[in-house]
Order: structure tokens, then sequence, then C-alpha cells
């Protein structure tokens, strides 16, 4: 079996396994780095890390058109819901959710969050567990020490880590964070999506871990 997994540019990631398809933080209207419309999506499941407009994206408008389930914490369920989401799962830090594929835990990670104009709670992080293998999406953060602690926990086979510097770490730390989760394959992410990310991530060689870059709008397949 294998996870297939779509680079939907910046953040964002569409995950076939388990006999479902999920999508996580679908910035893609206003992204000049995407390959996909949101009207290309059809999924089960949307999950978003944090409540940014860069991450939160087309996450209500994927959703509505597919009566999917929308999983994020509680104040994002919440704003989102009044936006017309009919099926929402709220969780936070610490807590997962059972899902038809698997589970969906939520991590911490170091940013903010807000959405236009409305405090979105705490950012996050998210480990989507499959048949096929745990992914852990590291959202938007710095380089802090629990993330050893986050692979000690989920024993992640995929990390995908922000490195576009400025918002989120630097490509060296990320590195530095791919070498502590230790997963057998680091996705970055979050990097020259704008001017102000850097795009240049030839530092991002974690030591011991498999570096796969994706390009927008491109899919690959962990086996």
């Amino acid at each position: 079996m294998s996870l297939k997994i779509t680079f939907l540019g910046h953040s964002g990631f569409l995950f076939e396994g388990g006999g479902a398809r999920v999508v996580v933080d679908p910035f893609l209207t206003g992204n000049p780095a995407a390959k996909h419309k949101p009207s290309d999506l059809k999924c089960q499941y949307v999950a978003i890390t944090h409540g940014h407009a860069d991450h939160v994206g087309d996450a209500a408008d994927i959703a509505k058109a597919n009566d999917a389930t929308l999983i994020a914490n509680y104040e994002i369920c919440d704003h989102l819901a009044r936006k017309g989401v009919k099926k929402t799962d709220p969780g936070n830090i610490g807590g997962a959710i059972q899902t038809s594929f698997g589970s969906i835990a939520f991590t911490p990670a170091f940013h903010s969050s807000s959405y236009e104009g409305t405090y979105m709670g705490m950012p996050g992080g998210l480990v989507l567990k499959f048949p096929e293998a745990t992914v852990y999406h590291l959202g938007d953060t710095s380089l802090f020490s629990d993330l050893k602690l986050m692979g000690e926990l989920y024993k992640p086979d995929i990390a995908i880590i922000p490195v576009g510097d400025r918002f989120t770490m630097n490509p060296t730390h990320g590195a530095t964070a791919a070498q502590w989760i230790r997963p057998k394959v680091a996705i970055p992410c979050h990097y020259a999506t704008f001017p102000m990310l850097t795009s240049d991530i030839s530092a991002f060689q974690p030591q011991g871990v498999e570096t796969r870059v994706i390009k927008p709008g491109e899919c690959w397949e962990y086996a």
C-alpha cells in the first residue's frame, strides 16, 4: 500500500490513503504557486493547522462543495460553521480525533493565529495517521525543543516542515527540526510562494533523513 501526496503549493497538501482523501491548509485562491482550483479538489476531510488566511484559504468552499468534514481547533471550526460549513469536528492541542482512515492529532506550534480580525485559537500542527503512513504537518512554527518529543510520541514516517524564514523556520532550522523528529522522509513547505519568503532551500539537508522536494501540483507516493 502507498500513501499518495499531492503538493498544492505553500503549505497545502492532498493526502490519499486509507480509502479517504484529506486536504490540509488549502490556500489556492490568491496563491501564485497553486496549480489547482478549489473546484478541482474532491475530498472527505479538510483539516487546518491554524487560522491565518494562507492556511484557511479555500477550506470553507472546499468543505461545502464536497460535504466534507472540517477538522481544526474549536475557534476555526466555529468561525467556518458560521460561513456555512455543515460538518465540523473540533479538537485541540494534545487531543486526537478518530476518522474513517485513522486519526488526526493536534500538536503545538510557536506562531500566531487570527483570521478576518478574529482570534482563531492557538496555532498548531497535525499528525495524520493513515494505514499506509503517519504524517506530521508542522503548520507554521519556529524551531522549538518539544519537536523532539513530538517525534518520540508520534514516530511519523513523513514530516512536512516550513522553511521559508521570516514567519517560520529557515532551511537550516528546518533541517535541525527534521533531525530531532527523525521521520523517514522530510518534505519542505511554506517557501518561495511570495518574494518575502526565501526561495533558496539548499540548506535544508537534514542528516540521516531523506529529503523529498515536491513541486506545486506534483504528486509523490510513499510506499
